[in-house]
């Protein structure tokens, strides 16, 4: 698997006290290193102005601009809201999402799988508004580039333990967005109701309880709901919002899953979906994960279980609580 990284991924917040710490990607970088998992890598490069606007209106661009030119020395929030941000921040924030880009490009030249390992994530950021941790939406703009560059259709496929509400505002035009997330959590968005069953510009909502759901029906909700969506959108290229805050212990989320065990499974139905449809073309992008030391595992897992393409076994679908499984049956039914 080709690993998208950049040193200056541990600028962003260096010097403040804050979840989103630059030791996520640093700590993972050198155990993938230390693992021989790094030796394959894709250079990081800057998202341009214009690839930014195919998700972002150029007005909230030039208020990144003068935000972080404000805050100057000292961290402090985004206009729009509650992300923090330094002096780096942009500089940074387009090279994550610059990042994204170039895991897409290098998945599509080789008709394989890549994993963008970039910070800040991005999947809260809304077009006009920058929310949570993030600033732009990295797997939106992937998405989106791809897309406009190479035409076809794209699918982002969210398993992190918030609702991408950015990513899915971005869902139009040939991008779709399906996500299972801990509801009615931050942000609050993602409910039942949430839902557009339209090929080109689907977006499919499964909403998990805020607290424990468990391994097995984690798995098992996304082996049955992600072929039934890309069967119906028949995506070309397939984005993974990759947010590993679903663990079990994770500091900001936690729904009581074994990341590791959920990666490499969830890695493994990733990689049927993408060579049925996509012709094995895959990039995931780094959202959530705040305990480094298991975020570091599962993303091994995440590598190692796409590299011996390997069938995942089934979980049980008997362990789909009532509410999901009655989801995942309006999924089945879209278009009947």
């Amino acid at each position: 698997m080709i690993v998208v990284y950049d040193e200056l991924y541990t600028e962003h917040l260096r010097r403040t006290d804050h979840p989103e710490s630059p030791d996520r990607v640093s700590y993972v970088a050198g155990r993938l290193d230390a693992a021989g998992l790094m030796a394959e890598r894709a250079a990081a490069r800057d998202a341009s102005d214009a690839e930014l606007e195919r998700v972002h209106p150029h007005a909230y661009l030039e208020r990144v601009k003068r935000d972080v030119e404000t805050v100057g020395a000292h961290a402090g929030y985004l206009s729009t809201g509650d992300t923090t941000i330094d002096a780096s921040s942009l500089a940074v924030a387009r090279r994550a999402a610059g990042g994204a880009l170039a895991a897409m490009e290098a998945a599509v030249n080789g008709e394989r799988a890549t994993f963008a390992l970039v910070r800040p994530p991005g999947h809260h950021a809304e077009p006009a508004r920058g929310m949570g941790f993030c600033v732009f939406g990295n797997a939106a703009v992937a998405a989106r580039g791809f897309v406009d560059k190479f035409g076809g259709r794209a699918l982002v496929v969210d398993f992190d333990y918030h609702h991408g509400n950015g990513t899915q505002a971005a869902a139009r035009d040939g991008v779709s967005f399906v996500s299972t997330h801990a509801y009615p959590a931050y942000p609050g968005t993602g409910g039942p109701l949430e839902q557009r069953f339209a090929a080109d510009s689907a977006i499919v909502n499964v909403p998990l309880p805020p607290h424990r759901y468990g391994t097995e029906a984690f798995v098992a909700t996304w082996q049955r709901l992600l072929p039934a969506v890309a069967e119906r959108v028949r995506p070309d290229f397939i984005v993974v919002s990759a947010g590993y805050d679903f663990a079990a212990g994770d500091p900001v989320g936690d729904l009581g899953v074994d990341a590791p065990l959920a990666a490499r499974a969830l890695a493994s139905t990733i990689a049927e979906v993408a060579a049925t449809h996509a012709r094995g073309r895959v990039a995931y992008c780094l959202e959530g994960g705040y305990d480094v030391k298991t975020l570091a595992a599962a993303i091994e897992a995440t590598l190692r279980a796409n590299d011996a393409a390997q069938t995942a076994e089934r979980a049980d679908a008997g362990a789909i609580p009532a509410g999901q499984r009655a989801l995942l049956e309006r999924v089945d039914q879209w278009g009947t």
